[in-house]
């Protein structure tokens, strides 16, 4: 199946559909299928399997495919004509984006967590905070 996001005149997206392979076999071509359905509006094409500009497969790990527009589109987000990509909204203002994957990078790298201890980002203190992870019970 083949993914467009519509975009508003902010270049925010606003909408996700899902459009069969057969009707979409290249994003031009699906467009046009979209505006045949008589939707309107600014759309461009999205990899469901495209996350920081890596393709992922079925298996969930880095595969050969095309990874467009380095991010899969999300109510939300923003696309940069320039990089010619979907970037998630930030989730603190500290953090910076890298224009490689198009994600969003803490100003301080996280440490690493274990079984029982984990971290949140504070932005106030522009650092990570340790926190115990709460087991299951049976």
């Amino acid at each position: 199946m083949a993914h467009f996001a519509k975009i508003d005149e902010n270049n925010i997206v606003t909408e996700v559909i899902v459009v069969d392979n057969n009707e979409a076999p290249n994003e031009e071509i699906g467009i046009a299928f979209i505006g045949s359905l008589g939707l309107t509006g600014t759309w461009k094409q999205t990899s469901y399997n495209t996350r920081g500009g890596i393709h992922y497969g079925e298996n969930r790990e880095p595969d050969n495919g095309v990874a467009l527009r380095k991010n899969y589109a999300s109510i939300g987000h923003i696309y940069d004509s320039h990089l010619d990509a979907f970037i998630p909204p930030t989730p603190y203002p500290s953090w910076v984006l890298d224009e490689q994957t198009c994600q969003w990078v803490a100003p301080v790298p996280r440490p690493q967590s274990d079984a029982t201890t984990g971290y949140k980002w504070d932005e106030d203190s522009k650092s990570w905070v340790a926190f115990t992870k709460t087991q299951p019970t049976a």
